[in-house]
């Protein structure tokens, strides 16, 4: 990694294997032009504090921290500083860009110096189930430091637009061949290949957004529908998930699956509840059901009501029994009508335009006079918050 050209260094909360989401899209494609380096969360796993690096098909180096068990904040901190310091001094770069997915990161990274410093803030972290309670503090630091923000949707960009002079909102865009796939006749997966229809499909991360109560009295009211779950279950007990003939549970599947899953739904759905973490969220799916030619049916999460509500490419509706009024219309909806207003609208979506746009205010910060920007702490800000947070909730669109 001797090459003359950007080093962009993430911090993320989120591994790179876990779901194929916003960071995976955006820095893959940073990475053809670009050293990209995606530093994970750390494992706890009783090792020393060590450096397990993988590289990764299109030129990410994924690089896990191991920590022993049991460290205080300080040293959890102090480790992953070192383990920090030790990677940057194998790369030797200068021309670094510091790319953060969590505020919590700035407790271990404070010291480094930068050409650029982004905070692409997915989600409003701090409303997530087991967020620290550093992570506003964090969070405010980090705001003051960074070059560029962008938010991972509308209504983010209007809760944060006033705590940031450059900051954009960027929702998250669709990669279109991809899930075009879905609209053409394949063999189901064997999982699904005995399901019945009409089905229902979702996939994502199940957690505390997911409206489970929701799901059981659209399963109960009506049996005929098959409501199929993709997904990992984070954050909630398993035990939790209501368990009818006619919900299916099928587990987390490869981004490269999804297509063949899609292909054989009625019927996409997002049904969130609505909740602290959920006001936010502008979920990738969306437009990801639309270019797969999937009717959209959701709950009234605002980034889904505007646009897509707005522009008649979703329905909405927030009950049981509304929420099967609009599955009967999206079933009964005409198809070579819908395919074709969500072409028209995808027309303009996808991460390489997305990917070119954030780059290009990354671009004007580096195209300044050159010199180094410290992330470090300012006069009369505490540097004493604990890292022992950094394992934060996972987040997905």
């Amino acid at each position: 990694m001797r090459r003359a050209r950007d080093l962009v260094l993430c911090l993320s909360h989120l591994r790179w294997n876990f779901v194929y989401q916003r960071p995976q899209h955006l820095l893959s494609r940073c990475a053809r032009d670009r050293d990209v380096v995606f530093f994970e969360e750390p494992e706890l796993d009783g090792r020393l504090p060590e450096l397990e690096i993988r590289d990764m098909p299109g030129g990410v180096r994924v690089v896990t921290p191991h920590l022993p068990r049991g460290l205080s904040e300080q040293a959890t901190r102090q480790a992953l500083r070192g383990l920090v310091d030790q990677l940057l001094a194998e790369v030797r770069t200068s021309d670094l860009v510091l790319w953060y997915y969590t505020p919590i990161a700035l407790g271990f990274t404070d010291h480094l110096k930068a050409r650029a410093v982004v905070y692409d803030c997915m989600d409003e972290l701090s409303m997530f189930h087991g967020a620290p309670p550093s992570l506003a503090a964090f969070e405010a630091r980090l705001l003051q430091r960074a070059d560029v923000v962008y938010t991972g949707g509308q209504s983010l960009y209007e809760y944060k637009r006033h705590l940031h002079h450059n900051i954009h909102a960027f929702p998250s865009s669709v990669d279109v061949p991809h899930f075009a796939r879905a609209r053409e006749l394949q063999d189901d997966p064997p999982d699904q290949a005995d399901i019945a229809h009409p089905r229902l499909g979702f996939f994502g991360v199940i957690d505390e957004r997911m409206n489970l109560g929701l799901l059981e009295e659209l399963a109960d009211a009506r049996p005929e529908l098959q409501l199929v779950m993709l997904g990992p279950v984070v954050k909630i007990d398993p035990a939790s998930l209501p368990r009818r003939p006619n919900i299916h549970w099928l587990g987390t599947k490869r981004y490269e699956e999804l297509p063949a899953y899609l292909a054989g739904w009625d019927v996409a759905m997002l049904p969130f509840a609505l909740n602290d973490s959920t006001r936010f969220i502008s979920p990738t799916k969306t437009p990801e059901y639309l270019a797969a030619g999937k009717p959209v049916v959701s709950t009234s999460i605002r980034d889904v009501v505007d646009p897509y509500g707005r522009e008649g490419l979703a329905w909405i509706a927030d009950t049981a029994a509304d929420f099967a009024v609009a599955i009967d219309e999206a079933l009964a909806s005409d198809r070579i009508a819908r395919l074709a207003h969500a072409d028209q609208f995808l027309a303009d979506l996808s991460w390489d335009h997305t990917w070119s746009q954030m780059w290009k205010h990354v671009e004007r910060v580096l195209g300044r006079t050159p010199q180094h920007r410290s992330t470090a702490a300012s006069p009369g800000t505490s540097a004493s918050a604990g890292t022992a947070g950094v394992m934060l909730a996972r987040s997905e669109e």
